[in-house]
């Protein structure tokens, strides 16, 4: 019986069968039917077809099945173990589609290292030049040989890979993610462009075409995109501008409706606040969906927004006078080399001037969001005025968005 000279752990069923004629179960095999035959056909000499999106339920069978070098040499977990390392691991597609088979079995995949294995090998060929990157070794990717070949003219883009790791579950995508950015070899820009497509992929609610009440109608479904949303949340890179205002702003949004945690809304107001000059009136309108809370729009929100963006200068909302004073500072250090002083100067000269300009674009942004919001019958005078006078008397060169705010709110 080749089948069961090879099988350990059937050898150990029959054994603990005593001989009775009673037929011998198994329950719940890993990889079903399919893996089992191509299992016994290896058992009996029968040439298998093997590729990326078999591998690992065939992997899990015979670990499952004890196909060990201890119950014959050159057994099916050895050959296995050959194929699974020179070739699937070597391919990009591979990688991903073994990747993804292993959600059928998470748990043996997880022990028998499949899934850590793969996350490092997709980690491991984004940092690669794209020069040097095979794309499938097996060529097991569904479609033409020539298709898969093909492939390699796309890393001409500078993130070929941000498409391909976006059919990724979260729980992989989160992992393979987090191995790229542990690299240091990314740019941040690019990590944001993944994260952002990876988003645009996974939560309908981010796309003007879809309906909120459509994409978000079961609890399961809600709870799902809860995840993906904090999930990228915890992705997005530390540096200014590695993703757009408009992002984080649909991010934000997104996290109100589907009722993300409170650190990951703080987080994402923090991260607008740092480019808030970007955002425009009409993304600020965040619809407020906590039963105490009357207004139609999280106006509580903006005001952390904006108290992030003031405090990220680090000094209370003034002019451009601070040059002055620095000037004066650095002409009573008299030890000091032209040069330095100079440097310093210029360097708190850009500053100054680039915090004043961000400030007078951040006045408007406001002035122009307190006019939509002045339409809500619910807003309070008091929050109104909270609101607009968190805008430095400077930063308004004149006062016409303010009356016209004023008058839309009496009427």
């Amino acid at each position: 019986f080749p089948l069961l000279s090879r099988c350990g752990h059937l050898q150990l069923l029959i054994s603990e069968a005593n001989g009775t004629d009673e037929p011998i179960k198994i329950l719940d095999f890993p990889g079903g039917i399919d893996a089992f035959e191509l299992c016994a056909k290896f058992c009996y000499g029968i040439t298998i077809t093997l590729s990326a999106h078999n591998i690992v339920a065939v992997r899990c069978a015979a670990e499952y099945l004890k196909m060990t070098e201890e119950i014959e040499n050159g057994n099916l977990i050895y050959k296995l173990e050959v194929f699974f390392s020179s070739c699937i691991l070597k391919g990009w597609k591979d990688s991903i589609i073994a990747l993804q088979s292993t959600k059928a079995l998470p748990q043996l995949s997880e022990e028998l290292k499949i899934t850590s294995r793969c996350v490092d090998s997709i980690a491991y060929r984004v940092l690669l030049h794209p020069s040097k990157l095979s794309w499938s070794r097996s060529c097991s990717v569904r479609g033409s040989r020539d298709e898969c070949q093909s492939n390699g003219n796309r890393t001409n883009s500078r993130w070929w890979w941000g498409e391909d790791i976006s059919e990724l579950c979260v729980d992989h995508y989160l992992r393979v993610m987090l191995a790229i950015k542990s690299g240091n070899r990314v740019p941040a820009n690019l990590i944001g462009e993944a994260l952002h497509r990876y988003a645009l992929r996974w939560l309908p609610i981010l796309s003007k075409k879809k309906n909120v009440k459509d994409s978000a109608n079961t609890e399961n479904v809600v709870s799902g995109h809860k995840m993906i949303l904090e999930s990228i949340v915890t992705l997005l890179p530390t540096e200014r501008n590695s993703v757009s205002c408009s992002f984080l702003l649909k991010l934000l949004k997104a996290s109100s409706i589907i009722g993300a945690s409170c650190s990951t809304k703080l987080e994402l107001a923090r991260r607008v606040g740092m480019q808030l000059e970007e955002a425009r009136a009409e993304d600020l309108l965040i619809p407020s969906l906590c039963y105490s809370v009357e207004t139609l729009y999280d106006v509580e929100i903006v005001q952390r927004i904006l108290e992030e963006f003031m405090m990220q200068w680090n000094s209370p909302p003034t002019s451009p006078q601070r040059e002055k004073n620095f000037r004066f500072a650095c002409e009573r250090r008299r030890s000091r080399s032209t040069e330095d002083v100079e440097l310093q100067l210029e360097t708190s000269r850009r500053s100054s001037s680039a915090s004043h300009c961000s400030k007078l674009k951040v006045a408007k942004i406001i002035d122009c969001y307190l006019q939509e919001i002045s339409r809500d019958p619910n807003l309070s005078v008091a929050k109104v005025i909270e609101l607009a006078e968190k805008i430095p008397d400077f930063a308004r060169p004149d006062h016409d968005d303010l009356y016209w705010m004023i008058d839309i709110f009496l009427k």
